[in-house]
């Protein structure tokens, strides 16, 4: 196909036509790599930072609650602005904001790599946060226009898409536990620069000029400062709550501020024309029960890596490399049932994967709990629960992403996915905060019965996701 020819693509709202100039095989395929390249750092750091905290820890002489935060300063960077980077991409270009992005993302990763103290990596961590907000949503828009020609072309661009971000998650870990041994912790924030550096090539070179649109949706800004005080009180509150109790004034202050900032918050976007975050979604019993499953399966698997790391080297002794090669497991099991998933939707539709994928988790994690949690257990005591937690995560979400894309109207599927994501990040930050306090800064017997509760606690939970599958509406009639 030539860039000669032209087609009409439907632009975001829906409803104005726009003329689309179809990009020829190599410039998608570019633009494709440059799109993948952002999701693939964002997603790999919300994972590889697990594997060094025990060595952040020692050589910043920072507590366990200080590296929960280097986890959920990430993370809620990413969520609490990943609502609002659509509004912006639409008020500056996509394309703008992507170069924006890598940037962000770039610099923040490089002051992560120098930080002097806790506080300073935490820091940067939510700058590094707020930069994979830009990222994402911004590169989902670069890879619709690039293939608007073309429906076929597009389904396989965003299939190539989410995978290169699957593996990245996936493989955070046993990355980490590379660069850690040879390297340092700092290297696995270095790591990102060179990334960074070839996606801002590519997209300046293939990724052509978008402009920002002439009736863009206003900025949600009362709405996006009220979502991350309310999101940061109460995390700050549930991380520090074990260390210094729920008397303390610091703990107390953060509950307050999550309560009234979020009830603010309800009340903001009920009345706001454009919504940071649009509540009427949450009407549709088939979309709330899909959300609920992310944040569960979020919730679960982000909180339980962050104590298997702790596990494996506080107290079964691995060194970071053996740590690191011990969730290769997960990264294999995970790229196999995602491409199952595909198939079974495809014959079963999408709730028989997330109700599968629901027990198989949950499984997973009591085998974990039960049998692979020990002083003295063996790496094969572990490997069943390693095997089968990445199986239903492959399983169910690519049903549950589906559900969400199917059950809404085609012009607010952008938005939907957006709610869906942001839902799911802020329950991963919650599981790093809830059961990163299980282990707490004490190590042996104890954190052995704190890991065994988180495991406990996530069997229950992705037991619960299960039930939660059945109220989720099939699509094409099954």
């Amino acid at each position: 196909m030539t860039s000669s020819q032209s087609v009409p693509v439907i632009d975001r709202d829906g409803t104005t036509p726009v003329t689309q100039t179809p990009t020829s095989t190599p410039v998608v395929g570019w633009t494709i790599a440059a799109s993948s390249f952002a999701f693939i750092i964002v997603q790999l750091d919300i994972t590889i930072v697990n594997i060094a905290l025990p060595q952040i820890g020692a050589d910043l002489n920072a507590r366990v609650s200080a590296l929960q935060w280097v986890v959920d300063a990430y993370t809620l960077g990413f969520a609490v602005f990943l609502l609002s980077a659509g509004a912006l991409g639409d008020k500056f270009g996509s394309k703008r904001l992507f170069l924006a992005g890598f940037l962000l993302f770039a610099l923040a990763s490089a002051a992560c790599g120098l930080s002097p103290d806790a506080a300073f990596l935490n820091i940067a961590r939510a700058i590094q946060g707020i930069g994979a907000a830009l990222l994402v949503p911004s590169s989902l828009a670069i890879l619709n226009r690039a293939c608007a020609h073309d429906k076929k072309l597009l389904a396989k661009a965003i299939g190539l898409w989410t995978a290169a971000g699957g593996v990245s998650i996936a493989a955070g870990p046993v990355l980490g536990g590379l660069l850690l041994a040879t390297a340092g912790w700092r290297s696995i924030f270095w790591v990102n620069i060179p990334i960074c550096i070839l996606g801002f090539i590519l997209t300046m070179r293939v990724v052509p000029a978008m402009a920002a649109k002439q009736h863009a949706h206003s900025f949600d800004f009362l709405g996006q400062i009220l979502a991350i005080l309310a999101l940061t009180g109460l995390v700050g509150a549930v991380i520090e709550l074990h260390p210094l109790g729920l008397g303390h004034p610091e703990v107390l202050s953060g509950f307050c501020l999550a309560l009234v900032a979020g009830v603010a918050f309800i009340m903001v976007e009920k009345k706001a024309e454009h919504p940071m975050l649009p509540l009427n979604f949450f009407h549709q019993t088939s979309f709330t029960a899909a959300v609920l499953f992310g944040v569960l399966v979020n919730f679960s698997y982000y909180g339980v890596i962050f104590v298997i790391s702790f596990y494996l080297q506080k107290i079964q002794g691995y060194n970071p490399m053996q740590a690191g090669l011990a969730f290769l497991p997960l990264t294999g099991t995970f790229i196999l049932s995602n491409l199952v998933s595909g198939w079974l939707i495809g014959r079963a539709g999408i709730r028989l994967p997330m109700m599968l994928g629901g027990f198989i988790g949950a499984l997973g994690y009591g085998l974990l709990g039960t049998v692979g949690i020990a002083t003295d257990a063996s790496f094969l005591q572990m490997l069943p629960g390693f095997v089968l937690i990445p199986a239903g995560m492959g399983l169910a979400v690519p049903a549950m992403t589906t559900s969400i894309l199917s059950g809404v109207e085609k012009a607010r599927a952008g938005t939907a996915s957006a709610v869906l994501n942001t839902a799911r990040q802020v329950g991963g930050a919650f599981g790093v905060a809830v059961f990163g306090a299980l282990v707490s800064d004490s190590y042996g017997g104890d954190a052995i019965i704190g890991v065994k509760i988180a495991m406990l606690t996530a069997t229950i939970l992705l037991s619960i996701a299960a039930g939660l599958a059945y109220l989720v509406r099939p699509a094409s009639g099954k």
